[in-house]
């Protein structure tokens, strides 16, 4: 059965350019979409803010929150592939209200 979940993530900007952005968010989708376990129904792109403190060495990075429909047994692989990708700063993965 899918929930609904908020994934929100934090893409690095030392030399990045849109299409890094686009290609990471892409990514992202792909790994929430694959094996059709999961669909994203909204992306919201927050755009470039300050971090509140040094992050590897950054200090801005890009904001995005997918809200997505989720089966449970793809969180494992998803919040993996999220925590070993090199372009993505911090993430945050909530269960919300159906």
């Amino acid at each position: 059965m899918k929930r609904a979940y908020e994934v929100t993530f934090i893409v690095r900007l030392d030399n990045a350019d849109e299409n890094l952005v686009n290609n990471t968010i892409d990514q992202v989708r792909g790994w929430i979409e694959a094996g059709e376990l999961g669909q994203v129904t909204k992306i919201d792109r927050w755009g470039r803010k300050k971090l509140a403190y040094e992050v590897d060495k950054q200090r801005e990075g890009y904001y995005v929150l997918m809200e997505s429909q989720i089966e449970a047994k793809a969180l494992i692989e998803i919040d993996r592939n999220l925590n070993l990708s090199p372009n993505i700063l911090r993430y945050l993965v909530v269960r919300t209200e159906d």
